[in-house]
């Protein structure tokens, strides 16, 4: 009787854990999976500009994920935002993105594919929509 006790809180901890992940993840202004910030907190103070179809040949950006919004930090004054197709909801949850481009610079319409970051395990994949820059006034894109 006694293990079971701890099993029950357990188990009742973790389906309250789910449904606040579920509520934030639900409500438009998605949370990063790895930080407390909000997609509109990473482009506060930024000003979108015209979509590109292919990000800047460059070294690698860093990248956040919100939900099905991937938000690619060239810089504090620079940013990339691309929203991915359906088959990378494990975004959410902090699946690894892993991508193949033949011409060394993510565009629209490329494959990614998420694996679990323990196992290694396929999750699923999806593609790159269009990138919007997002850019501080006055800065150059």
């Amino acid at each position: 009787m006694r293990r079971s006790i701890p099993l029950a809180l357990v188990l009742g901890i973790a389906s309250a854990s789910a449904a606040v992940f579920a509520a934030e993840q639900s409500d438009g202004n998605q949370r990063s999976y790895n930080s407390k910030r909000t997609l509109n907190q990473a482009l506060a103070g930024l000003t979108p500009g015209k979509p590109v179809d292919c990000l800047p040949f460059t070294r690698t950006p860093s990248s956040d994920s919100f939900g099905q919004t991937v938000v690619y930090r060239y810089s504090s004054s620079t940013k990339y935002v691309t929203n991915v197709g359906p088959g990378c909801e494990g975004l959410a949850r902090g699946d690894i993105m892993i991508s193949r481009t033949s011409y060394g610079r993510f565009c629209r319409g490329d494959i990614i594919q998420l694996v679990n970051p323990v196992s290694r395990f396929p999750t699923g994949s999806c593609a790159y929509g269009e990138f919007t820059p997002y850019t501080k006034p006055g800065k150059a894109k």
